[in-house]
This record gives C-alpha cells, sequence and structure tokens, in this order.
C-alpha cells in the first residue's frame, strides 16, 4: 500500500487534536482522530469548572474558526474567558459535529501502540519509508489501523505528577491514595462533600493550585470547620504568587493577587520550602513528612496539583 494514501493518525480529541483536524481537512489530507473518552475532549471535562486565564481570542484555532463559520458559527467575544466547560460547549462540540471531522472521529479508543509497520526496534533499513501502524483497544474489540504520519494531541492531563519531591511517589503514596486527589477537582461543585469541613492540604505552586486554593478559601467561607494548608516546595515563593503589573494576561495575574492576598490574611496557612518525602496514613488523617524532617496535618485530603507530564508508553 502507498503511504501516501494513508490517513494521518491524530490520538487525541482535545482542543489540540480537533485543531489539527482542522488543518488536515482544509488541506484535503485524509485523517482519522482517536479519541479514549466516550466523547470528545475527555480532559478538558475534568476541569470544565475551571476558568481559564487566556481570552477567547486566544483559544481559537484559526484554521477551525474559518471551517466553523463557513457553517454558520458565530465566535464568542474574544475578550471573555472561557470555562473549560465553555470550551467545550461552544467551540470544542460544534468543531467536532462538523461533516468534515465527525466523518473521522473515533471515539471510546484507547491507542495502545505506535510502530513502524514490519519493523522492530533494532531494525533501521526502510524504517522512514514504513508505514505507521497504531493499535487500538475499544469495546469494539483490538484494531489496527495503517498511517502515514502521527500526530500526538492525547495531551498530559491522565499522567499527574507525583508528591514526592524528586519525582518519585512519595513513600506511603500509593497506599494513601483514597485520601489524595490529582489535578483541580471541583470543591465547590461535584466534590463539595469530599472537602467541605475537612482538613485539606493542597502540595504545589502553579496555576492549577492557586484555582484550587482560591476555591478552598471560598469553601471555607461557607463551611468554617474546613481548613486549607498550601505547600509549596520553593524556599520562596517568587512569581508563584503572581507576577503582578508585569503580567500580560490580567486573569492570571488577579490569580496571582487573589492567592498572595490569602496567604497575607492567613486565610490559608503557607508552607514553604517543604519537600514531600513521606505519608503516614492513619484513623485520624494523613501526615506529610519532609526530607528534613519537618511534618504537617493530619489532612482528612491531600490534593497533588504538581503538574502533569507526557504518557509515552504507546511510543515505546
Amino acid at each position: 500500500m502507498e503511504r501516501s494514501s494513508l490517513p494521518v493518525a491524530v490520538i487525541g480529541a482535545g482542543p489540540v487534536g480537533l485543531a489539527a483536524a482542522a488543518h488536515l481537512h482544509e488541506r484535503g489530507i485524509p485523517f482519522v482522530v482517536f479519541e479514549v473518552g466516550d466523547d470528545i475532549a475527555a480532559s478538558v471535562r475534568a476541569w470544565a469548572h475551571v476558568r481559564l486565564f487566556s481570552p477567547w481570542g486566544f483559544n481559537i484555532d484559526p484554521e477551525a474558526r474559518r471551517l466553523l463559520e463557513t457553517g454558520g458559527w458565530t465566535a464568542p467575544d474574544p475578550d471573555e474567558h472561557p470555562t473549560g466547560g465553555d470550551l467545550i460547549e461552544q467551540y470544542l462540540e460544534p468543531l467536532a459535529l462538523l461533516p468534515g471531522i465527525s466523518a473521522n472521529l473515533r471515539t471510546k479508543r484507547l491507542v495502545t501502540w505506535v510502530t513502524r509497520l514490519g519493523v522492530d526496534k533494532v531494525r533501521t533499513a526502510g524504517r522512514a519509508q514504513a508505514p505507521f501502524v497504531l493499535a487500538t483497544d475499544s469495546p469494539y474489540g483490538f484494531e489496527r489501523t495503517l498511517a502515514s504520519a502521527v500526530i500526538d494531541a492525547s495531551g498530559t492531563w491522565t499522567q499527574p505528577n507525583p508528591l514526592g519531591a524528586d519525582g518519585r511517589p512519595a513513600i506511603g503514596e500509593r497506599r494513601a491514595n483514597g485520601r489524595i486527589d490529582y489535578g483541580i477537582p471541583d470543591v465547590l461543585g461535584r466534590d463539595r462533600p469530599r472537602y467541605s469541613a475537612r482538613r485539606i492540604a493542597v502540595v504545589g505552586s502553579g496555576h492549577s493550585a492557586q484555582n484550587l486554593v482560591r476555591d478552598l478559601a471560598a469553601l471555607a467561607v461557607r463551611h468554617p470547620c474546613t481548613s486549607v494548608t498550601w505547600v509549596l516546595r520553593r524556599a520562596r515563593p517568587g512569581q508563584t504568587l503572581g507576577g503582578g503589573r508585569d503580567d500580560q494576561l490580567p486573569e492570571r495575574a488577579r490569580l496571582g493577587a487573589e492567592a498572595r492576598a490569602l496567604v497575607a490574611s492567613r486565610v490559608v496557612a503557607f508552607e514553604t520550602g517543604f519537600h514531600v518525602d513521606e505519608l503516614v496514613t492513619a484513623d485520624h488523617g494523613v501526615v506529610l513528612l519532609s526530607a528534613d524532617g519537618r511534618k504537617l496535618g493530619p489532612f482528612d485530603r491531600v490534593v497533588a496539583a504538581t503538574g502533569f507530564r507526557p504518557d509515552l508508553g504507546m511510543l515505546g
């Protein structure tokens, strides 16, 4: 089979994967999009409650916009800031429903590996000319797809970093898994019962942590028995609490300013230079131990807002 006649395989039907599909469609290049979720943008749905600090104008791909507008779609106000849910409802779902995209979209497909047809790991002769082979697992069974090229837009959401400060799970982290959440739980909505009137530790210094700390502080106003401790590995917060006037994104600056105010007012306890080395779980909660011997807790819930990494297992 001529490799040039094969489709481009796109892994992931989120913002990047669907934008790639729009570009391929506009160029007349055959393609297929594999999405592990039951519907598009499965990872975005997990943080649908979070408001982006970048406005609509930064979040719509130009090629996707042209394709949508051909079908009568009207873009949202470019200066407004959508939530993850808005992004799906007002942009990604209309894009995925366009005939040129939907006909090539395959949901409930987990890509388990990507290789070259007839080429093993130690062979180099002819590798560049061989088509790609993608194996997918789904409710419909095991499938193989030949492709001329592969675009990995699977993202990082499903592969959160562990709590351990040196890139590994902390001692006892797996044992405490029932008390740990990763990412940005919806503490003011769907996940409120797990967090209201509880002792909470948030580990992480990025914008996910800032969003979460802000929401937990709002939860504590409604449920005064809720306590929040924000744990940073950094000895000095630096840009963690926002860039202020130097920040080119006003909403990101506001997020940092709100986090700074919560720390200054002591609504949120603030612990810096704490490298989580071990978690000790008991009936009364989880205690965090640092590499230098410090101890925090006990906590009812711990949130690891420590970032994410790509899952490269399928490419191994």
